[in-house]
């Protein structure tokens, strides 16, 4: 058993993960080659639990504000995880968007025999005003996977922005662990209020259904310039204008991110462990400038320390 899979069975505290995009689909052969060697060097330099390989959607749909990088098909995360990550023994948990499937389809992937069990976070429509198969949404998934499934460990997405607006995210976790979810991975984490909100009304209806929390993995994200910071807030990433305002006239952005997402760790931590929720973290880089690669690093480091 793997250590992050052995983590998930006991619930406990510590899960630790990186996070990256496969490259662009148009990358050649030879430079995938180099890039998934330089990641290869780099997670194992960090030893993390398990990588998360996200699976990008063009989420134009979700606002009409612009977005402030442009859109490019990436990799299937699956193919790079599988193929050009395999010299990296570590688990892989695997996002994958329902819209890429047919419910067939899903099934024949879930059931597909594999070497050891799978971790994978099941995606839905970026909003419920995109285009989506018919008859086809997550819950329908989920269901697929209920039936199908064999050796996955099944992950969800929590996004406490989302419960600051209709106050009813914890009610999905608790429904979202029903259909099997057994973790959860936030999106980027720069609002503590909202971070807090949806883990204390989890903790209070967990407690009112004599049930136990499953892990809560906290994703942090550096940010380097205005423009990633635009990117964040495009990606649905609440910043809360006094932090807006310690990222933008600090005169290096980069550096101050990290330590405010590590003290933004450190709070959501004390009021995740004062109620016996288990948190872990996640870090990445929305971005591919090498310096907020770097920092990434650095902060996944840094954030690590907190658990022997």
């Amino acid at each position: 058993m793997s250590l992050l899979l052995d983590k998930i069975a006991r619930r406990v505290d510590g899960i630790c993960l990186y996070g990256i995009a496969p490259p662009k689909a148009a990358t050649t052969p030879e430079r995938l080659e180099e890039i998934a060697a330089m990641q290869t060097a780099r997670i194992r330099s960090l030893a993390p639990d398990g990588l998360i390989v996200y699976d990008l959607q063009d989420e134009s749909e979700r606002t009409r504000t612009p977005r402030p990088f442009p859109y490019l098909p990436t990799l299937d995360p699956d193919e790079y995880a599988d193929r050009w990550l395999a010299n990296l023994d570590l688990p892989k948990v695997v996002y994958r968007s329902v819209g890429r499937f047919s419910p067939e389809s899903l099934g024949d992937w879930a059931a597909a025999p594999t070497p050891a069990p799978r971790f994978t976070v099941l995606v839905g429509a970026s909003t419920s005003r995109a285009t989506e198969r018919p008859g086809f949404r997550l819950d329908d998934a989920y269901a697929v996977l209920q039936a199908r499934a064999r050796d996955i460990v099944l992950g969800g997405i929590a996004i406490a922005e989302r419960h600051g607006v209709k106050g009813d995210e914890h009610l999905r976790l608790l429904s979202k662990v029903e259909r099997g979810c057994r973790f959860f991975v936030t999106q980027a984490v720069y609002d503590v209020t909202s971070a807090k909100s949806l883990l204390s009304d989890y903790y209070y209806a967990l407690r009112a259904r004599d049930e136990k929390p499953v892990p809560i993995i906290l994703t942090f994200s550096p940010c380097g310039s205005p423009k990633t910071l635009a990117l964040l807030r495009w990606l649905g990433v609440s910043v809360p204008r006094w932090l807006e305002n310690e990222l933008i006239h600090h005169g290096d952005i980069l550096a101050r991110s990290v330590d405010l997402c590590d003290e933004i760790c450190e709070e959501i931590m004390a009021f995740a462990r004062a109620k016996e929720i288990p948190i872990g973290i996640n870090v990445e880089s929305v971005s591919i400038a090498r310096a907020e690669i770097e920092a990434s690093v650095e902060l996944f480091r840094r954030l690590r320390r907190r658990w022997p």
